[in-house]
Protein backbone atom coordinates (compact mmCIF):
# COMPACT_ATOMS: atom_id res chain seq x y z
CA UNK A 1 0.00 0.00 0.00
CA UNK A 2 1.58 3.27 -0.80
CA UNK A 3 1.33 7.23 -0.85
CA UNK A 4 -2.13 7.47 -2.79
CA UNK A 5 -3.89 4.97 -0.81
CA UNK A 6 -2.44 6.46 2.75
CA UNK A 7 -4.12 9.85 1.15
CA UNK A 8 -7.35 8.21 0.31
CA UNK A 9 -8.08 6.84 3.98
CA UNK A 10 -7.10 10.31 5.69
CA UNK A 11 -9.62 12.01 3.05
CA UNK A 12 -12.24 9.36 3.82
CA UNK A 13 -12.03 9.72 7.58
CA UNK A 14 -11.79 13.12 7.43
CA UNK A 15 -14.53 13.40 5.39
CA UNK A 16 -16.90 11.00 7.64
CA UNK A 17 -15.53 13.23 10.45
CA UNK A 18 -16.69 16.42 8.83
CA UNK A 19 -20.03 14.74 8.37
CA UNK A 20 -20.36 13.73 11.64
CA UNK A 21 -19.89 17.07 13.54
CA UNK A 22 -22.16 19.29 11.11
CA UNK A 23 -25.13 16.40 11.82
CA UNK A 24 -24.78 15.90 15.34
CA UNK A 25 -24.70 20.22 15.26
CA UNK A 26 -27.88 19.84 13.85
CA UNK A 27 -29.44 17.64 16.03
CA UNK A 28 -28.57 20.09 18.53
CA UNK A 29 -29.94 22.70 17.41
CA UNK A 30 -33.60 20.84 16.78
CA UNK A 31 -33.42 19.01 20.14
CA UNK A 32 -36.46 19.61 22.12
CA UNK A 33 -35.99 22.08 25.14
CA UNK A 34 -35.72 20.15 28.32
CA UNK A 35 -36.56 21.38 31.91
CA UNK A 36 -32.32 21.88 32.11
CA UNK A 37 -30.87 22.50 28.70
CA UNK A 38 -27.40 22.89 30.18
CA UNK A 39 -27.68 18.71 30.75
CA UNK A 40 -29.12 18.47 26.96
CA UNK A 41 -26.31 20.13 25.60
CA UNK A 42 -23.80 18.15 27.53
CA UNK A 43 -24.96 14.92 26.84
CA UNK A 44 -25.29 15.23 23.07
CA UNK A 45 -21.99 17.00 22.96
CA UNK A 46 -20.64 14.14 25.04
CA UNK A 47 -22.11 11.48 22.77
CA UNK A 48 -20.23 13.96 19.96
CA UNK A 49 -16.69 13.76 21.89
CA UNK A 50 -17.17 9.47 22.31
CA UNK A 51 -17.87 9.20 18.24
CA UNK A 52 -14.59 11.48 17.77
CA UNK A 53 -12.76 9.81 19.87
CA UNK A 54 -14.02 6.41 17.93
CA UNK A 55 -13.44 7.49 14.75
CA UNK A 56 -10.14 8.96 15.83
CA UNK A 57 -8.71 5.64 17.15
CA UNK A 58 -10.21 3.57 13.88
CA UNK A 59 -8.32 6.74 11.51
CA UNK A 60 -4.93 5.95 13.61
CA UNK A 61 -5.43 2.33 13.42
CA UNK A 62 -6.25 2.47 9.41
CA UNK A 63 -2.95 4.57 9.00
CA UNK A 64 -0.61 2.29 10.77
CA UNK A 65 -1.93 -0.91 8.73
CA UNK A 66 -1.65 1.88 5.68
CA UNK A 67 2.19 2.10 7.06
CA UNK A 68 2.61 -1.15 7.32
CA UNK A 69 1.60 -2.58 4.59
CA UNK A 70 3.87 0.11 2.48
CA UNK A 71 6.92 -1.00 5.14
CA UNK A 72 6.48 -4.46 3.69
CA UNK A 73 5.79 -3.55 0.17
CA UNK A 74 8.94 -1.77 0.12
CA UNK A 75 10.98 -4.29 2.09
CA UNK A 76 9.94 -6.80 -0.32
CA UNK A 77 10.90 -4.89 -3.94
CA UNK A 78 14.19 -4.10 -2.14
CA UNK A 79 14.56 -7.84 -1.12
CA UNK A 80 13.73 -8.99 -4.82
CA UNK A 81 16.26 -6.56 -6.22
CA UNK A 82 19.68 -7.58 -4.83
CA UNK A 83 21.17 -10.78 -6.36
CA UNK A 84 23.73 -10.60 -3.06
CA UNK A 85 22.92 -13.63 -1.06
CA UNK A 86 24.57 -12.30 2.30
CA UNK A 87 22.47 -8.67 1.89
CA UNK A 88 19.35 -10.86 1.09
CA UNK A 89 20.13 -13.01 4.11
CA UNK A 90 20.66 -9.73 6.21
CA UNK A 91 17.67 -7.78 5.21
CA UNK A 92 15.70 -10.62 5.88
CA UNK A 93 16.65 -11.19 9.61
CA UNK A 94 16.62 -7.43 9.70
CA UNK A 95 13.22 -7.62 9.29
CA UNK A 96 12.10 -10.70 11.44
CA UNK A 97 14.30 -9.48 14.42
CA UNK A 98 12.46 -6.39 14.31
CA UNK A 99 8.86 -7.60 14.77
CA UNK A 100 7.30 -7.06 17.94
CA UNK A 101 9.04 -9.36 21.26
CA UNK A 102 11.40 -11.05 18.99
CA UNK A 103 14.80 -10.46 20.05
CA UNK A 104 16.75 -12.96 17.80
CA UNK A 105 16.42 -14.34 14.19
CA UNK A 106 17.89 -17.04 12.27
CA UNK A 107 17.90 -18.54 9.00
CA UNK A 108 18.98 -22.09 7.86
CA UNK A 109 19.77 -22.83 4.43
CA UNK A 110 19.77 -26.38 3.42
CA UNK A 111 23.16 -27.14 1.00
CA UNK A 112 23.35 -31.10 0.16
CA UNK A 113 26.26 -32.73 1.23
CA UNK A 114 27.63 -29.26 1.61
CA UNK A 115 26.04 -28.76 4.97
CA UNK A 116 23.89 -26.06 6.26
CA UNK A 117 24.14 -22.13 6.14
CA UNK A 118 23.65 -20.18 8.89
CA UNK A 119 22.76 -16.79 9.53
CA UNK A 120 21.95 -15.11 12.77
CA UNK A 121 21.02 -11.85 13.92
CA UNK A 122 20.64 -11.14 18.34
CA UNK A 123 22.52 -14.66 18.73
CA UNK A 124 25.89 -15.80 19.47
CA UNK A 125 27.09 -19.16 17.63
CA UNK A 126 26.90 -21.20 20.61
CA UNK A 127 22.94 -20.01 21.05
CA UNK A 128 22.37 -21.10 17.51
CA UNK A 129 24.78 -24.25 17.68
CA UNK A 130 22.22 -25.66 19.42
CA UNK A 131 18.66 -24.48 17.18
CA UNK A 132 17.55 -27.83 15.14
CA UNK A 133 18.91 -27.17 11.88
CA UNK A 134 15.82 -29.59 9.78
CA UNK A 135 13.43 -27.50 8.33
CA UNK A 136 10.01 -28.02 10.24
CA UNK A 137 7.49 -30.44 8.74
CA UNK A 138 5.06 -29.71 6.00
CA UNK A 139 7.26 -29.16 2.84
CA UNK A 140 6.02 -26.15 0.80
CA UNK A 141 3.18 -25.60 3.40
CA UNK A 142 4.12 -23.18 5.64
CA UNK A 143 3.63 -24.64 9.01
CA UNK A 144 4.86 -23.47 11.79
CA UNK A 145 6.06 -25.22 14.83
CA UNK A 146 7.00 -23.51 18.25
CA UNK A 147 9.69 -24.50 20.44
CA UNK A 148 9.70 -23.98 24.16
CA UNK A 149 12.82 -24.31 26.44
CA UNK A 150 13.65 -25.54 29.86
CA UNK A 151 16.61 -24.84 32.00
CA UNK A 152 17.24 -26.15 35.47
CA UNK A 153 17.76 -23.59 37.94
CA UNK A 154 21.40 -23.27 38.43
CA UNK A 155 21.49 -22.00 34.72
CA UNK A 156 18.80 -19.62 34.65
CA UNK A 157 20.46 -18.21 38.02
CA UNK A 158 23.90 -17.75 35.89
CA UNK A 159 22.42 -16.63 32.91
CA UNK A 160 18.70 -14.34 33.06
CA UNK A 161 18.78 -13.46 29.52
CA UNK A 162 18.58 -17.21 27.35
CA UNK A 163 16.53 -17.44 25.07
CA UNK A 164 13.05 -19.12 25.82
CA UNK A 165 11.23 -20.09 23.07
CA UNK A 166 11.43 -19.90 19.02
CA UNK A 167 8.81 -20.15 16.38
CA UNK A 168 10.12 -21.97 13.48
CA UNK A 169 8.51 -21.54 9.98
CA UNK A 170 9.48 -22.82 6.13
CA UNK A 171 11.62 -20.91 3.93
CA UNK A 172 9.31 -21.22 0.66
CA UNK A 173 10.94 -20.72 -2.93
CA UNK A 174 7.82 -21.95 -4.72
CA UNK A 175 4.99 -23.56 -4.02
CA UNK A 176 6.61 -26.69 -3.73
CA UNK A 177 9.37 -26.49 -2.29
CA UNK A 178 10.69 -25.43 0.89
CA UNK A 179 14.69 -24.23 1.27
CA UNK A 180 14.87 -23.91 4.60
CA UNK A 181 14.14 -22.85 7.52
CA UNK A 182 13.24 -18.81 9.36
CA UNK A 183 13.36 -18.89 12.68
CA UNK A 184 12.80 -16.23 15.51
CA UNK A 185 13.58 -16.62 19.49
CA UNK A 186 12.32 -14.68 22.38
CA UNK A 187 14.53 -14.15 26.16
CA UNK A 188 11.35 -12.96 27.77
CA UNK A 189 9.49 -15.75 30.23
CA UNK A 190 7.59 -18.07 28.65
CA UNK A 191 4.42 -17.33 25.90
CA UNK A 192 2.85 -18.88 23.24
CA UNK A 193 2.88 -16.46 20.34
CA UNK A 194 -0.12 -15.22 18.90
CA UNK A 195 -2.23 -16.00 15.38
CA UNK A 196 -1.23 -12.82 14.51
CA UNK A 197 2.67 -13.45 15.44
CA UNK A 198 3.07 -16.95 13.38
CA UNK A 199 0.99 -15.39 10.22
CA UNK A 200 3.61 -12.28 10.47
CA UNK A 201 6.84 -14.93 10.25
CA UNK A 202 5.26 -16.92 7.54
CA UNK A 203 4.21 -14.11 5.36
CA UNK A 204 7.83 -12.74 5.98
CA UNK A 205 8.87 -16.41 4.75
CA UNK A 206 6.94 -16.55 1.82
CA UNK A 207 7.84 -12.96 0.41
CA UNK A 208 11.22 -13.59 1.15
CA UNK A 209 11.89 -17.21 0.17
CA UNK A 210 11.98 -16.38 -3.96
CA UNK A 211 14.96 -13.69 -3.23
CA UNK A 212 17.05 -16.12 -0.94
CA UNK A 213 16.67 -18.80 -3.63
CA UNK A 214 17.53 -16.67 -6.80
CA UNK A 215 20.44 -15.12 -4.92
CA UNK A 216 22.03 -18.37 -3.74
CA UNK A 217 21.49 -19.61 -7.31
CA UNK A 218 23.14 -16.46 -8.71
CA UNK A 219 26.08 -17.41 -6.13
CA UNK A 220 26.39 -20.77 -7.42
CA UNK A 221 26.01 -19.72 -10.78
CA UNK A 222 28.87 -17.08 -10.15
CA UNK A 223 31.11 -19.46 -8.52
CA UNK A 224 31.16 -21.97 -11.17
CA UNK A 225 32.01 -18.86 -13.76
CA UNK A 226 34.91 -18.28 -11.60
CA UNK A 227 35.90 -21.90 -11.23
CA UNK A 228 38.64 -23.46 -14.03
CA UNK A 229 36.22 -27.17 -14.66
CA UNK A 230 40.12 -29.10 -15.19
CA UNK A 231 41.31 -28.15 -11.95
CA UNK A 232 39.00 -26.71 -9.75
CA UNK A 233 41.22 -23.58 -8.83
CA UNK A 234 39.59 -20.31 -10.18
CA UNK A 235 39.77 -19.20 -13.42
CA UNK A 236 42.22 -16.56 -15.47
CA UNK A 237 39.07 -13.57 -15.00
CA UNK A 238 38.62 -14.15 -11.52
CA UNK A 239 42.14 -13.92 -10.98
CA UNK A 240 42.69 -10.84 -12.62
CA UNK A 241 39.59 -9.32 -10.92
CA UNK A 242 40.73 -10.62 -7.22
CA UNK A 243 44.25 -9.34 -7.80
CA UNK A 244 42.55 -5.57 -8.63
CA UNK A 245 40.63 -6.01 -5.93
CA UNK A 246 43.53 -6.67 -3.42
CA UNK A 247 45.89 -4.24 -5.15
CA UNK A 248 43.96 -2.03 -4.07
CA UNK A 249 42.85 -2.59 -0.82
CA UNK A 250 46.52 -3.21 0.21
CA UNK A 251 47.58 0.28 -0.80
CA UNK A 252 44.07 2.07 0.44
CA UNK A 253 45.39 0.59 4.36
CA UNK A 254 48.81 0.12 3.63
CA UNK A 255 48.75 -3.43 4.26
CA UNK A 256 51.37 -6.20 2.51
CA UNK A 257 50.59 -8.23 0.05
CA UNK A 258 52.50 -11.00 -1.97
CA UNK A 259 51.91 -12.51 -5.45
CA UNK A 260 53.34 -15.94 -6.61
CA UNK A 261 53.36 -16.67 -10.15
CA UNK A 262 54.24 -20.52 -10.89
CA UNK A 263 54.43 -23.65 -13.62
CA UNK A 264 55.21 -26.92 -14.01
CA UNK A 265 58.65 -27.81 -14.89
CA UNK A 266 58.76 -29.55 -19.06
CA UNK A 267 55.20 -29.66 -19.02
CA UNK A 268 55.62 -29.39 -23.02
CA UNK A 269 57.55 -32.42 -23.23
CA UNK A 270 55.21 -34.40 -20.87
CA UNK A 271 51.84 -33.51 -23.42
CA UNK A 272 54.15 -34.33 -26.45
CA UNK A 273 54.87 -37.96 -24.83
CA UNK A 274 52.12 -39.09 -22.99
CA UNK A 275 49.38 -36.50 -24.91
CA UNK A 276 46.67 -34.11 -24.23
CA UNK A 277 44.60 -36.13 -21.95
CA UNK A 278 47.45 -37.58 -19.78
CA UNK A 279 48.31 -34.07 -19.35
CA UNK A 280 45.14 -32.88 -18.24
CA UNK A 281 45.52 -35.42 -15.77
CA UNK A 282 48.77 -34.54 -14.50
CA UNK A 283 47.54 -30.82 -14.24
CA UNK A 284 44.62 -32.07 -12.01
CA UNK A 285 46.59 -34.04 -9.49
CA UNK A 286 48.85 -30.98 -9.68
CA UNK A 287 46.45 -28.55 -8.75
CA UNK A 288 44.93 -30.97 -6.13
CA UNK A 289 47.91 -30.75 -3.87
CA UNK A 290 47.98 -26.52 -4.90
CA UNK A 291 44.79 -27.01 -3.18
CA UNK A 292 45.74 -28.37 -0.24
CA UNK A 293 48.72 -26.77 0.89
CA UNK A 294 47.75 -23.00 0.61
CA UNK A 295 45.71 -21.48 3.13
CA UNK A 296 42.09 -20.59 3.33
CA UNK A 297 43.12 -16.56 2.51
CA UNK A 298 45.21 -17.09 -0.21
CA UNK A 299 43.62 -16.94 -3.70
CA UNK A 300 45.22 -20.36 -5.87
CA UNK A 301 44.51 -19.34 -9.57
CA UNK A 302 45.01 -21.52 -12.79
CA UNK A 303 46.00 -18.45 -15.30
CA UNK A 304 46.97 -20.67 -18.50
CA UNK A 305 48.08 -23.77 -19.83
CA UNK A 306 50.04 -25.14 -17.30
CA UNK A 307 50.62 -21.69 -15.30
CA UNK A 308 49.59 -20.88 -12.03
CA UNK A 309 49.09 -17.88 -9.56
CA UNK A 310 48.52 -17.17 -5.52
CA UNK A 311 47.45 -14.28 -4.57
CA UNK A 312 48.55 -13.91 -0.88
CA UNK A 313 46.81 -11.21 1.22
CA UNK A 314 48.38 -9.85 4.23
CA UNK A 315 52.03 -11.58 3.23
CA UNK A 316 55.33 -10.36 2.71
CA UNK A 317 58.11 -11.66 0.14
CA UNK A 318 59.36 -14.11 3.12
CA UNK A 319 56.06 -15.48 3.64
CA UNK A 320 55.52 -16.06 -0.13
CA UNK A 321 58.73 -18.13 -0.41
CA UNK A 322 58.17 -20.41 2.72
CA UNK A 323 54.76 -21.15 0.66
CA UNK A 324 56.65 -21.72 -2.54
CA UNK A 325 58.92 -24.50 -0.46
CA UNK A 326 55.44 -26.25 1.17
CA UNK A 327 54.27 -26.24 -2.29
CA UNK A 328 57.55 -27.70 -4.19
CA UNK A 329 57.54 -30.22 -1.30
CA UNK A 330 53.77 -31.29 -2.06
CA UNK A 331 54.02 -31.29 -5.38
CA UNK A 332 57.66 -33.09 -6.16
CA UNK A 333 57.51 -35.20 -3.16
CA UNK A 334 55.30 -38.59 -5.07
CA UNK A 335 55.06 -39.06 -8.60
CA UNK A 336 52.15 -37.64 -10.20
CA UNK A 337 50.19 -39.91 -12.75
CA UNK A 338 52.99 -41.98 -14.75
CA UNK A 339 55.27 -39.02 -15.59
CA UNK A 340 57.10 -39.41 -12.09
CA UNK A 341 57.73 -36.63 -10.29
CA UNK A 342 57.31 -32.96 -10.98
CA UNK A 343 58.56 -29.55 -9.99
CA UNK A 344 57.51 -25.86 -9.90
CA UNK A 345 59.21 -22.91 -11.01
CA UNK A 346 58.24 -19.98 -9.29
CA UNK A 347 58.55 -15.96 -9.27
CA UNK A 348 57.34 -14.18 -6.10
CA UNK A 349 57.18 -10.26 -6.09
CA UNK A 350 55.76 -8.09 -3.25
CA UNK A 351 53.84 -5.24 -3.64
CA UNK A 352 55.55 -1.59 -3.27
CA UNK A 353 53.98 1.66 -2.87
CA UNK A 354 52.80 2.93 -6.07
CA UNK A 355 52.09 -0.23 -7.60
CA UNK A 356 48.89 -1.65 -9.13
CA UNK A 357 47.92 -5.44 -10.75
CA UNK A 358 49.94 -4.77 -13.87
CA UNK A 359 53.21 -4.13 -12.35
CA UNK A 360 52.96 -6.23 -9.65
CA UNK A 361 52.52 -9.14 -11.74
CA UNK A 362 55.15 -8.32 -14.50
CA UNK A 363 57.63 -8.07 -11.34
CA UNK A 364 56.56 -11.72 -10.69
CA UNK A 365 56.34 -13.02 -14.01
CA UNK A 366 59.71 -11.73 -14.68
CA UNK A 367 61.45 -13.43 -11.84
CA UNK A 368 59.25 -16.53 -12.72
CA UNK A 369 61.56 -16.38 -16.32
CA UNK A 370 64.50 -16.10 -14.41
CA UNK A 371 63.65 -19.01 -12.21
CA UNK A 372 63.16 -21.28 -15.04
CA UNK A 373 66.55 -20.05 -16.80
CA UNK A 374 67.82 -20.71 -13.44
CA UNK A 375 67.02 -24.94 -14.39
CA UNK A 376 64.04 -27.36 -12.52
CA UNK A 377 62.08 -26.86 -9.23
CA UNK A 378 63.77 -23.14 -8.66
CA UNK A 379 61.99 -19.53 -7.28
CA UNK A 380 63.27 -16.23 -7.96
CA UNK A 381 61.88 -13.20 -6.10
CA UNK A 382 61.35 -9.75 -8.14
CA UNK A 383 64.35 -7.46 -7.49
CA UNK A 384 62.40 -4.91 -5.83
CA UNK A 385 63.06 -1.21 -5.76
CA UNK A 386 60.74 0.95 -3.73
CA UNK A 387 59.23 1.03 -0.58
CA UNK A 388 57.73 -1.90 0.41
CA UNK A 389 53.95 -2.16 2.90
CA UNK A 390 55.10 -4.23 6.19
CA UNK A 391 53.35 -5.24 9.64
Amino acid sequence: MGLVTVTTVLFSVSAALATLVVVLFFLVLRRPRRDDPADAAGSVFMGVNERLEGMARELSDALERANEDGRRARFLTELTGSLDLDEVLRRTLDAAAAMPGIDAAMIVLEQGDAGPLVATHGMNAEEAGRQPLNSPPGGGKAQAVTVNYRYAAGQTGRNGDLIRGGLFVPLIADERNAIGTLAVFWRGGDREPSRDEIAAVEELAAGSGPAVENARRFREARQLADLDALTELHNRRYFQETLEREVARAQRYERPLGLMVLDLDDFKAINDRTGHLAGDAVLAQAAERVREVVRSADIACRIGGDEFAVILPESTREEAEQLYTRLQRAVSSHPIADVGRLFLSAGIAELRRGDDATSIFARADAALYRAKKAGKGQMSAADDLGESFRR
